[in-house]
């Protein structure tokens, strides 16, 4: 797996967004994946059943990566230090925490989300 994609690429993906969409088909080949967290608010926002059958279809050739003990414990110690310095959220702490655990560029258009995460290389 190339990088770990955050639930704000892929959305800009569904919506057809070029630039998005030409660098996720260029790094398919090497492998791309998401946290079962980004899977889950896809699904999550999804309108109806026709869209979940688009987003499972688009997303097909993608790791999705569970959460363990240790993105858990990650995630805990991010929520620890950052949610009331820089107002960092669950979902975002565990796909930060994941990125962190499988030592991959995590793939996003919210870096302020993100950038107060020391260890955490963004793309």
């Amino acid at each position: 797996m190339v990088y770990l994609c955050d639930t704000c690429i892929l959305i800009d993906f569904l919506r057809g967004k070029t630039e998005i969409k030409d660098k996720l088909s260029k790094d398919r080949e090497f492998g791309l994946g998401m946290s079962s967290v980004t899977y889950m608010e896809l699904m999550v926002g999804a309108l109806n059943k026709r869209e979940v059958g688009i987003i499972k279809k688009a997303f097909s050739d993608f790791e999705i990566v569970e959460i363990s003990e240790s993105i858990s414990k990650k995630a805990r110690n991010l929520i620890e230090k950052f949610t009331k310095s820089h107002g960092l959220l669950i979902p975002d702490a565990l796909i930060g925490a994941t990125a962190l655990e499988l030592d991959l560029p995590l793939y996003t258009a919210n870096l302020k989300d993100f950038q107060f995460i020391s260890d955490l290389k963004l793309v």
